[in-house]
């Protein structure tokens, strides 16, 4: 099979590059092995919470220049703030076209979303039942909170969420209740409810009966004005819309908060997204991973630009019949998507052997304090590549393999609260830079046909 290009990888990064492609009309392919990182995350737009020392951010991209210079290491350095601002409001307007609407501060600050242990988190973009609390928590104008969830669901305790926030001193003035909820379909079930998870209870809310159900219940501990939290139980495909139905039913203001995995919101975003990426063409290969690569050697009489060209793949799934394309990206993702493995002495990058930036002795790989203040190194350890993330094999340049999301060195998107944020532009702009390559291609044969014919 021949394709434009494909991407190793189905996580946020390489679906944002995929839809990007295809936007260009290019024949676009991704491999995903399996659930991304999407299935843990929050389902909010991280850009920039705090510096690597620590340092919190307020506005993340009036931060950027300046951080840029201080951190010119790190992948935001490389791609700057231009293309951060490009890639960040491209992905805005794409998934408010798909159906999941993202917005933030109209003042371009970070907001405060509300963790399922009661804790204020930074974020950028939000879904649009993610109350977005101001950065200085004195402003909020939210009077009374009301947690609730469903009897016997264990991935979300209102009671502890309830002690954290007590915790906050600028929330002192604001009234915060619990309250646990039934439902009659648990009759029906022959599991024990007690068992089910996030996704399980979607399933049964589905049915507009249980909703209504639900609705008449929230009434029963709260009133219009206050706001009501629940955990993320609401379907990906559908799930905002059973939302909107049960606010318009009960008056109240609704809060989604993540759960334990497997966290709704962060698939409502997936899910999403390869459902747009397979309606425009694209071709989904799911349930595959990449085996390896077979490259040609490019000798050039200056050893410095020499290079590697990757020019096909071989995957699990398709045995002997390799899948070939002109670009590639890999973004499968840092240790948790084993898009990087860690043996004895060393890292790996497991399907082409990439270069990696990483300390020689193991022991800087980690702080032997386990619960420092500062993050272990080796979160911000990765791939070596180009300024323009293009990877890098024994020494050499692989022109047509670009790189994006957490498999690239120089950040931890953990600590900095960047994740998304970097995965977004650096998948971004691989694509850019293929649709550009491929467009500069194009053109060149369209004239040397031109100037064939002419003779």
């Amino acid at each position: 099979m021949n394709f434009d290009t494909i991407i190793i990888g189905g996580g946020m990064a390489g679906l944002s590059c995929a839809l990007r492609c295809l936007e260009a009309g290019l024949k676009t392919a991704v491999i995903a092995s399996g659930q991304s990182a999407l299935h843990f995350s929050s389902g909010s737009i991280d850009v920039l919470a705090k510096t690597p020392s620590g340092k919190p951010v307020i506005n993340p991209m009036d931060s950027l220049e300046t951080f840029s210079k201080e951190y010119p290491s790190h992948p935001y350095a490389a791609l700057g703030k231009e293309t951060v601002e490009r890639a960040i409001n491209w992905y805005k307007t794409t998934l408010s076209a798909i159906g999941v609407p993202l917005t933030s501060q109209k003042d371009g600050l970070n907001h405060y979303r509300l963790t399922p242990l009661g804790t204020m988190k930074s974020t950028w973009l939000s879904q649009p039942f993610v109350h977005q609390f101001p950065m200085d928590l004195e402003k909020n104008k939210t009077q009374k909170m009301v947690l609730i969830t469903i009897d016997g669901f264990r991935d979300f305790q209102p009671k502890l969420a309830q002690d954290n926030l007590k915790q906050i001193t600028q929330l002192s003035d604001l009234e915060i209740t619990t309250a646990s909820i039934s439902l009659s379909a648990f009759n029906d079930i022959q599991r024990n409810h007690c068992e089910l998870r996030s996704i399980d209870i979607s399933r049964l809310l589905s049915k507009r009966a249980n909703r209504q159900e639900l609705a008449y219940a929230l009434q029963q501990h709260a009133n219009p004005g206050d706001l009501v939290v629940l955990p993320s139980i609401f379907g990906n495909g559908t799930g905002l819309s059973y939302l909107r139905e049960i606010e318009q039913l009960t008056k109240l203001t609704l809060c989604e908060v993540p759960t334990m995995p497997p966290s709704l919101l962060g698939i409502r975003l997936e899910e999403s997204m390869k459902h747009a990426f397979i309606e425009l063409g694209g071709t989904m290969l799911n349930g595959d991973h990449v085996v390896q690569g077979e490259f040609s050697y490019v000798d050039k009489s200056d050893p410095e630009h020499s290079h590697y060209r990757l020019n096909r793949l071989f995957t699990k799934n398709h045995g002997d019949f390799p899948l070939q394309a002109k670009q590639f990206v890999l973004a499968t993702g840092s240790f948790f998507s084993q898009g990087l493995k860690a043996n004895v002495d060393s890292m790996i990058e497991p399907i082409f052997g990439l270069d990696i930036a990483q300390s020689d002795k193991r022991t800087d790989w980690y702080s032997h304090d386990f619960f420092s203040t500062q993050s272990h190194p080796f979160l911000s350890m990765g791939i070596k590549t180009t300024a323009n993330f293009q990877a890098i094999k024994s020494g050499h340049v692989i022109d047509n393999l670009y790189c994006a999301g957490a498999i690239l060195s120089g950040y931890n998107p953990i600590l900095e609260g960047s994740g998304s944020g970097v995965a977004i532009s650096s998948g971004f702009h691989a694509a850019e830079s293929i649709i550009e390559q491929l467009q500069c291609s194009d053109s060149l044969q369209n004239n040397n046909t031109k100037a064939e014919v002419a003779l």
